[in-house]
């Protein structure tokens, strides 16, 4: 690998990223033309997307560990063929049932490639040129998420909400050739699959996962009791799906609860603007995606620069700076008159969060597989992931069951990113 020039892998890996996380965003301004369009009810909506969330949060684990034993090759262009070929039959989908279905097969396909990237991008770079591969696949996470909302709601003004999905798959052809081309095989490991660890561990998340995205404690005590049931199996057995020894180190464990309460504040910012800026200013679904542009611009801008300030400040440093620049932005939000008018109310606060979520997103990413062993990394990255999805649906639970006023909810979302603070200071910001 030429130690001045990233090759084809890392478009390879955020360009994947980049479609499976735009592809989640399109649903929060797509959403009511997709109900129209296939005459569904409030709650048979919800379903497009918690379907993807439930198979794509509870797979994870599973997709992370097989990277590790099938080969990230393998397990990567298979990931990529299911993404591909559910967003085409989506797209095409007559029924409300069928596109539920192919939601729920997208987002295994979704859970396959998530963890797969990162993985990839630690096997093909080391020290520097790992640490900058990072940071732009971490900007990504951020960068995909707000852009998903303004390609979502320009494709279901300009043409339609099927083209939101039919736009991944001449992508994920050309991601999958590429691939093939490209990347390497890596050595299948002659180890043991934990069967019955999987099925606890996807089990266990999904009955979280829909606990609380439908606001059912029965689910999500039950899913709790079941991954208690798989932390005691995965003590035992000699071929766990989830090495208990990634959670030995403190940065590791503390990056992978910071990355919970961040998608705990993020996911509801992401979900309640654009309804409020649709009921409050009238905006449509493009006008509410471009509502986003200063917060995705910046985030890009501050992307360009993490490798040189993390070298020069340290991971830790610029990981606590952007949790408390985010909780700035989101008290100046809390504090805003949405009668104002967006350009006071929402564009200045969202400057401010762009610069937060840029500076929180890849050091955040980073110190989830800090000093994760090779063998290990994909998995590592499993759990990364699992925390960004699993975070989400408990935060929007939380915030929807306590209250339906806007600045209430934002202050909400500023209380989990301070308990972040307290988690990042505490922990991922211990010395070496």
């Amino acid at each position: 690998m030429n130690k001045e020039k990233f090759g084809i892998i890392l478009p390879i890996t955020l360009l994947s990223y980049f479609l499976i996380l735009m592809d989640n965003s399109i649903i929060f301004t797509s959403s009511v033309q997709i109900g129209e369009s296939l005459g569904l009810s409030a709650a048979a909506l919800s379903w497009v997307s918690s379907a993807y969330t439930l198979t794509f949060g509870g797979f994870l684990l599973l997709s992370g560990r097989l990277s590790d034993l099938l080969g990230r090759k393998r397990i990567f262009l298979f990931g990529l063929l299911i993404f591909g070929i559910s967003s085409l039959i989506i797209g095409l989908s007559r029924t409300a049932e069928m596109v539920i279905a192919m939601r729920a097969i997208q987002g295994i396909g979704s859970s396959i490639i998530a963890p797969t990237t990162l993985a990839l991008i630690m096997d093909a770079y080391q020290n520097n040129m790992r640490q900058r591969a990072i940071s732009y696949y971490g900007a990504t996470a951020g960068i995909g998420s707000s852009v998903g909302l303004l390609v979502g709601g320009g494709l279901t003004s300009l043409i339609s909400w099927r083209a939101g999905f039919l736009i991944n798959v001449p992508f994920t052809l050309l991601l999958f050739f590429l691939t093939l081309r490209y990347v390497e095989n890596s050595e299948r490991r002659k180890e043991r699959i934990d069967y019955l660890g999987s099925l606890f561990s996807i089990i266990g998340l999904i009955g979280i996962i829909y606990g609380f995205t439908e606001s059912k404690g029965i689910f999500v005590i039950a899913g709790m009791i079941i991954l208690g049931l798989f932390i005691f199996w995965e003590r035992s057995v000699p071929y766990p799906i989830l090495p208990l020894s990634l959670f030995k180190n403190k940065i590791r464990s503390g990056a992978y609860a910071a990355r919970l309460l961040f998608m705990m504040a993020m996911l509801p910012f992401w979900f309640f603007l654009p309804q409020m800026m649709q009921s409050q200013y009238g905006f449509s679904a493009l006008q509410s995606g471009l509502a986003f542009l200063p917060l995705t611009i910046v985030n890009f801008i501050i992307a360009m620069q993490l490798p040189r300030l993390t070298a020069k400040f340290g991971n830790s440093k610029v990981l606590l700076v952007g949790e408390i620049i985010l909780v700035a932005g989101l008290i100046l939000l809390a504090f805003s008159n949405p009668a104002s008018g967006y350009w006071r109310t929402i564009s200045i606060p969202m400057v401010i969060l762009g610069l937060g979520q840029g500076l929180i997103l890849a050091p955040v990413t980073s110190a989830g597989v800090h000093e994760a062993p090779t063998e290990l990394a994909g998995i590592a990255s499993g759990v990364t992931n699992t925390m960004h999805q699993i975070g989400g649906p408990i935060g929007l639970s939380l915030i929807v069951s306590a209250t339906n006023d806007f600045s209430i909810e934002i202050w909400l979302m500023t209380l989990f990113t301070l308990a972040s603070i307290l988690v990042v200071a505490i922990f991922v910001n211990e010395k070496k």
